[in-house]
């Protein structure tokens, strides 16, 4: 069966609000709820298609996308590849030009239904943050990661990686056990590093795997967010076979941590992480400024150790910018 191409918009608003739309009577699935796009004509690029079918279909006009995943799905009628792209701004009030109707959603809060199959593990992917900070206890010491932990998370930081893989067994515990109940008083999730049993036992919502792991692996981690260190395409592509919930890809630039290690660049990063199934972080010598960068090159977001709890010029200690949903001050819809 050939595969149809389509591309599907993810409108997002600057308080976090998305756009669903009613497929209309006379098609497949009428009365199922979707993400608003449209199939990619011949000799017409996912871009182009964004724009013409949002135009089309909402009157609305796209200032700025930016690539997000691509997920293959299976109906019963035929297959299709969707492109989706994250839409943050755009001009004209989105309405009804070619649906039964459009609703602004937040996750967390009841949904519309019926929503279309293939819509599940984008709304899983949507709601990870763009921020994925990584703890560095080995070197600033237990009580100042603690303290500057607790002050990202006071400022929106939702999704963090407990590392410090090098500590001792019981002071590795102890401070995993300290640092995921903090984050879960202030709603974010946890995963640590490489030890699913430490994870569980301390309460951390998942595992984060090595390469090495990774590519051991025949099946995900069940009952857990599940997500793995890549450096190339083959490993990425493991990642999307096991269907973890993302992957973090790089370095893309020289670290401190990884003294030595061949970087992807931006080039590189880009041909690896675009058509992804999963979202993919970039990581790897950056700083909350490269977050538009990483976007406009596919990456769902950025993970940082250092630049996680570095003070950042002009915004108060450990402020990296980039809040709790990802969306950042420049982030923003014109409706």
């Amino acid at each position: 069966m050939a595969i149809v191409d389509v591309a599907a918009a993810v409108i997002v608003r600057p308080d976090g609000a998305f756009l669903l739309a009613k497929r209309p009577e006379g098609k497949v699935y009428a009365g199922w709820w979707e993400f608003p796009g449209g199939k990619i004509e011949p000799r017409e690029g996912p871009e182009q298609a964004l724009a013409r079918e949002l135009h089309e279909e909402l009157e609305i006009e796209v200032r700025r996308s930016y690539r997000w995943i691509t997920r293959v799905f299976r109906y019963p009628h035929a297959t299709v590849r969707l492109h989706f792209f994250r839409v943050v701004e755009w001009t004209g009030e989105p309405r009804a030009k070619e649906h039964q109707a459009i609703c602004w959603q937040r996750l967390g809060e009841p949904l519309v239904e019926p929503m279309l199959p293939a819509n599940a593990p984008v709304l899983a992917s949507l709601s990870l943050p763009h921020e994925y900070a990584i703890t560095s206890a080995e070197r600033l010491g237990v009580e100042d990661m603690l303290g500057r932990l607790e002050t990202r998370l006071g400022a929106g930081l939702r999704l963090v990686q407990i590392r410090d893989k090098e500590m001792a067994s019981a002071a590795r515990e102890d401070f995993a056990r300290r640092a995921t109940a903090l984050a879960h008083r202030h709603g974010a999730r946890v995963l640590v590093n490489s030890d699913i049993a430490l994870a569980r036992s301390v309460g951390a919502d998942g595992v984060h795997l090595s390469a090495a792991s990774l590519m051991a692996l025949r099946a995900r981690p069940e009952g857990c967010l599940a997500s793995a260190s890549c450096h190339d395409p083959q490993e990425l592509a493991q990642a999307e076979r096991l269907e973890l919930d993302f992957a973090v890809l790089g370095p893309v630039a020289p670290t401190a941590s990884h003294p030595g290690a061949v970087t992807l660049g931006w080039t590189r990063f880009a041909a690896v992480a675009r058509g992804a199934a999963i979202p993919v972080y970039a990581i790897g010598g950056l700083v909350a400024q490269d977050l538009e960068r990483a976007w406009a090159e596919g990456a769902h977001g950025i993970a940082m150790i250092r630049g996680a709890w570095a003070p950042a010029p002009g915004a108060g200690p450990y402020c990296s910018g980039v809040s709790s949903s990802g969306v950042s001050g420049s982030d923003s819809g014109t409706r």
